[in-house]
């Protein structure tokens, strides 16, 4: 998105334009409505004479404006009408980083008298970088361990073209991950890595398992990297030998859960999502073998393609994989090694990293906020909830994560006589909660819930109010909605049982991951019931 600037009035103000809302996004009218209440518009007028107390004021709005536009649908659900941020570490980065780049744009084109006021932006902007997100390093702690596969991994890719400022570190409950080797600052590339040692299937098209299999119809391009892999991995004379050797032996992902931890995670949306996933596995697994070692018995060796060896390559492509746009212009999914030791955080330093540089033909990584020589270095896996990243990553993210949400089942159907728009946007929203702990607001009319969710129960509930309901009736319809949702919750949380007491250093691997998300799981539920009950206590007062 183009930005433009220009200064008028004689030199006397510089204009900051923030790329304006696309009437193709379907945010859109919600985002449009949002700028409107909140008095924002796209377009900032700063004086150059303005002290920088009032320069500093200009620029929270503009950063507002930059939340709003990079809000998405689970930030807007969560929006209530007197929060104006942060919505999210992602979203903060997200904006802080468009206004950085707008106005280090403007630096290079402005005067003098403006380039002072644009610095004080500037400067400001990258101290709020500088702070965001919580310490990382101070729940990591660097552990001394071998790492010669690892350092033979980095030298492999110095061999083929591959920059970076970082190298590897091992940290205590994490396992591999990566630090930076010097300061880093916002906009620097920390990791540069050659399209050609991309595993992609512009790759595969060049082997003769992709020239076997490219006419069966059953068989996706994504399913036939996934056996390359397989392949390449017991091939002693394999391209990326190297990089298959530094792969762990066990990915320890919520798919190879044992039968304690599955136990452990009953009563949560974790259970459910292993076991559909597994259940998905075998039946792809049950659907290619022993038909492809019959069929293609020179490709596929019955002793390489065994149910474990599948299993690894699926948690190798669902751990390690990205969505990559390739320098020809197609989107697809790839391996990319040594980036895949990059840990994720729910306040990355990298953020923005999927699209190869056509002049360049790498893939680079360049940070979203600074990383201090020493400091772990995060990766964005994405926006994915708790249980997704346990299931297919192996791991719950620290911090708090905005996308660990709870989505309820409710009775979408409102009374017809009700006709407003309002009503009928609810109706067909999906209804979800999240830890209370992340609400900036405890009291009425919402108790620390969402606020979609309280218009849409008192909708349901035939309980809706305006301006001239009487105080007492609120007081009632609030005590309905409370008492509804913990209808809801109550047996939850009951269901969830107690902390368990079992002593987790002496624990499995996949029990101890299994408890830390039940843990999770029961917090949140427990928030939900915690602000229930406190809201009917307010009523009650």
């Amino acid at each position: 998105m183009a930005a433009a600037a220009a200064a008028g009035g004689g030199g006397e103000m510089v204009v900051v334009r923030l790329p304006p809302l696309s009437e193709e996004d379907p945010l859109f009218q919600d985002k449009k409505r949002i700028l409107d209440s909140q008095n924002l518009s796209c377009l900032f007028q700063v004086p150059i004479s303005c002290v920088a107390a009032d320069t500093l004021k200009l620029l929270d709005k503009m950063i507002q404006a930059a939340r709003v536009a990079h809000m998405d649908e689970l930030e807007l659900y969560f929006y209530g009408d007197d929060d104006f941020g942060p919505l999210s570490a992602r979203n903060e980065l997200e904006s802080l980083n468009l206004l950085l780049k707008i106005l280090n744009t403007l630096l290079l084109t402005t005067n003098d008298d403006a380039k002072e006021v644009l610095q004080i932006l500037c400067d400001e902007i990258l101290c709020r970088l500088r702070t965001l997100g919580f310490k990382d390093n101070g729940q990591m702690i660097v552990q001394t361990q071998n790492q010669a596969m690892e350092d033979s991994l980095l030298e492999w890719g110095e061999q083929h073209g591959v920059k970076t400022k970082l190298q590897v570190a091992f940290f205590q409950g994490a396992g591999r991950g990566m630090v930076a080797s010097e300061n880093i600052g916002v906009g620097d590339i920390a990791l540069e890595i050659p399209e050609s040692v991309i595993i992609s299937e512009e790759l595969l098209c060049q082997s003769d398992m992709f020239l076997a299999l490219r006419y069966l119809d059953s068989i996706t391009t994504e399913t036939i990297l996934l056996l390359w892999s397989i392949r390449e991995w017991c091939n002693p004379s394999s391209n990326f030998k190297t990089y298959f050797e530094a792969l762990p032996a066990n990915f320890n992902t919520g798919l190879s859960f044992g039968i304690d931890a599955l136990a452990a995670l009953e009563g949560t949306l974790l259970f459910d999502e292993i076991m559909q996933a597994r259940q998905h596995l075998h039946q792809q697994y049950d659907e290619l073998f022993p038909m492809l070692c019959t069929n293609f018995p020179d490709i596929f060796k019955q002793d390489i393609y065994t149910w474990d060896n599948f299993l690894w390559a699926c948690e190798l492509w669902y751990s390690n994989s990205m969505m990559v746009v390739l320098s020809s212009g197609k989107l697809t999914t790839c391996l990319i090694p040594i980036a895949g030791l990059l840990n994720h955080s729910v306040s990355p330093h990298i953020l923005n990293y999927g699209r190869v540089d056509k002049a360049t033909k790498s893939l680079k990584f360049p940070l979203s906020r600074p990383c201090e020589v020493g400091e772990q270095c995060f990766l964005s896996y994405g926006k994915h909830p708790g249980s997704h990243l346990v299931t297919f990553y192996g791991f719950v993210p620290k911090g708090d994560n905005p996308y660990d949400v709870i989505p309820l089942d409710l009775d979408t159907s409102v009374d017809e006589e009700d006709s407003s728009s309002l009503s009928v946007i609810l109706s067909q929203t999906t209804h979800m909660v999240r830890g209370t702990w992340l609400s900036r607001s405890e009291g009425p009319p919402t108790y620390g819930l969402p606020q979609r969710l309280v218009s849409h129960l008192h909708a349901v509930l035939n309980c809706g109010q305006n301006e001239s309901t009487p105080e007492a009736d609120i007081k009632e319809n609030d005590r309905m909605v409370l008492e509804t949702i913990l209808s809801i919750f109550n047996p939850m949380l009951e269901g969830l049982g107690e902390p368990d007491d079992l002593s987790r250093e002496n624990a499995h691997w996949d029990v101890k991951l299994a408890l830390d998300y039940k843990d999770l799981h029961r917090r949140i539920v427990l928030s939900i019931v915690t602000s229930c009950t406190s809201g009917l206590a307010i009523l009650d007062s």
